[in-house]
């Protein structure tokens, strides 16, 4: 299949996914709002996510899919099969150490992740019992990257893409009864929703495996050793481990500083689910197809189809993430509104998630970016170079919180987090620039000019439009008033973008249809 038609292919399940993840954050909102509770459930989920991002999707989807498709470049499936089952074992070796570790030193790890909850013994408390439940979930997921990291470099994106839909699905199972007729006091819904999270990752596992029986590429469990090759796996891993999720650990730092002020982490984690919707659709889609892509090419000495590759990839995802970004911006409030203002969720909550929201969206297709010009260093197995770019961005971002926070609070930490990642962009950028990996034509520098251009003319026609309807989006108006005016504005500003796209020429849209239908 084309590079187009994979990333069409993993955008739709993955909007799937990230609309269930919507569905349940509203639920969860009405039952939790954005107090103290909901501070320490969304903190004790950080904790195994964060590992999740770093040891699983960090290290496989960087480090392990260039060997593996190396391996299947030149060894064949046997081989590829073979060296696959020698790195998962130290994978799981690695997951039962630090599972049992974790789990018995729980209350000093999270005084150092939420070192604001400690003076709330209640709070600090049901952080350390939620982070508990919800710990091994990290072995399920990790494992459940490994596995999909085998099967997106066989070509097989649907598994890996579709999974995630089970855990919110699981969750939402929970959450419905929870927010109508088994209402419970919001500690003890926690729990229950925890525990959900647990059986929705043992799912995902189940559904990754089934698949790899089914392509006849499941790998072999043995004891570790370190032969040359996993030798070589770490040598890339460790620093990709950072790397591959500098997103997460500046969400993490957030985190950590957020911890100081009531309410702060979870209006911050409702404003990154929102732009996290078009981020996994099209960063995370993207980087996934490209990176076994563009290792294929490169192993197969292909690097003028390998650069073409980058640069598709670059200007779909400008296409589609700028826009995006540009509409949040302009309907941050309205969007807030509808999704999440009821129940525990009132107006001031609502105002304070638009605020960290438009700060996040300003650094959206700065995440994207970043998936797009990463796989250019991993493919060529150079996980040291981006592993530096990675700690400047630690460091921007952790000065940055701390200068704004006492005056901004969630505002200050969303403008630290978008900032740090444009400073990676940038430094991720000019350098394959500078090695001759990568380079942009003169008409895409026009056409993506003009993709931010049109997206600004949007957002701007947007917010008119809002404000002349104001009375129909505000609080207290019906919930269908509200709904239909934001769709409504939602689907002008995507026929307003697509049309002025196709007319100026930027992309006819006949084009991208082709290309979409384009079997490789």
């Amino acid at each position: 299949m084309s590079l187009f038609r994979n990333f069409l292919s993993v955008s739709v399940w993955t909007l799937v996914s990230r609309i269930a993840g919507l569905v349940r954050d509203v639920l969860m909102a009405a039952v939790l709002g954005a107090g103290p509770v909901a501070d320490a459930f969304y903190a004790a989920f950080r904790f195994p996510n964060l590992f999740r991002r770093l040891f699983a999707e960090g290290a496989f989807n960087t480090a392990f899919v260039p060997m593996f498709s190396g391996a299947l470049e030149q060894q064949g499936d046997e081989g590829a099969k073979l060296l696959a089952g020698r790195i998962m074992s130290w994978l799981v070796a690695m997951l039962v150490v630090v599972t049992i570790v974790v789990e018995i030193f729980m209350p000093q790890i999270m005084i150092a992740f939420v070192p604001g909850f400690v003076d709330d013994p209640e709070k600090f408390e049901l952080t350390v019992l939620l982070t508990r439940i919800m710990f091994p979930y990290l072995a399920c997921m990790s494992l459940m990257a490994a596995y999909g990291a085998i099967l997106n470099s066989l070509g097989r994106f649907f598994a890996a893409a579709f999974a995630p839909v089970l855990l919110n699905l699981v969750n939402i199972a929970v959450m419905i009864p929870l927010a109508t007729f088994w209402v419970q006091d919001p500690a003890n819904a926690t729990v229950w929703v925890s525990i959900a999270t647990m059986a929705g990752g043992l799912a995902q596992l189940w559904l990754v495996w089934a698949a790899i029986e089914r392509a006849g590429f499941r790998p072999k469990f043995q004891l570790p050793r370190l032969d040359p090759e996993v030798r070589r796996f770490w040598v890339l891993a460790i620093p990709a481990i950072l790397t591959g999720g500098i997103t997460q650990i500046n969400i993490f730092v957030g985190t950590i500083i957020a911890s100081g002020a009531n309410d702060v982490i979870s209006i911050l984690n409702y404003a990154d689910r929102l732009y996290q919707l078009p981020l996994g659709m099209i960063g995370i889609a993207i980087g996934t197809v490209l990176l076994p892509e563009l290792s294929r090419h490169l192993k197969g000495g292909r690097d003028v189809e390998a650069k073409a590759s980058q640069a598709q990839s670059l200007f779909l995802s400008m296409l589609l993430c700028v826009p995006a970004a540009a509409a949040l911006v302009a309907l941050a409030e309205p969007i807030v509104r509808v999704l999440f203002e009821r129940g525990e969720f009132d107006a001031s909550a609502t105002r304070q998630t638009a605020e960290a929201l438009i700060a996040f969206s300003a650094g959206l297709p700065a995440y994207v970016l970043i998936r797009v010009l990463q796989p250019g260093f991993f493919a060529r197995e150079d996980t040291v170079t981006p592993t530096a770019f990675a700690a400047v961005s630690v460091a921007v971002n952790i000065a940055v919180s701390i200068w704004l926070f006492p005056s901004l609070l969630h505002v200050g930490i969303a403008i630290a987090t978008a900032s740090s990642a444009w400073i990676n962009v940038l430094l991720l950028g000019t350098t394959l620039a500078l090695r001759g990996h990568f380079s942009l034509p003169r008409d895409q520098w026009w056409n993506n000019f003009m993709v931010v251009l049109i997206s600004a003319a949007m957002a701007l026609t947007l917010y008119f439009l809002a404000e002349r309807g104001a009375t129909h989006l505000m609080s207290g108006a019906p919930f269908w008033r509200q709904a239909g005016a934001l769709a409504l504005l939602i689907l002008y500003g995507v026929a307003f973008y697509f049309t002025l796209i196709h007319i100026t020429g930027t992309q006819r849209l006949g084009m991208l249809l082709k290309r979409l239908r384009r079997r490789g």
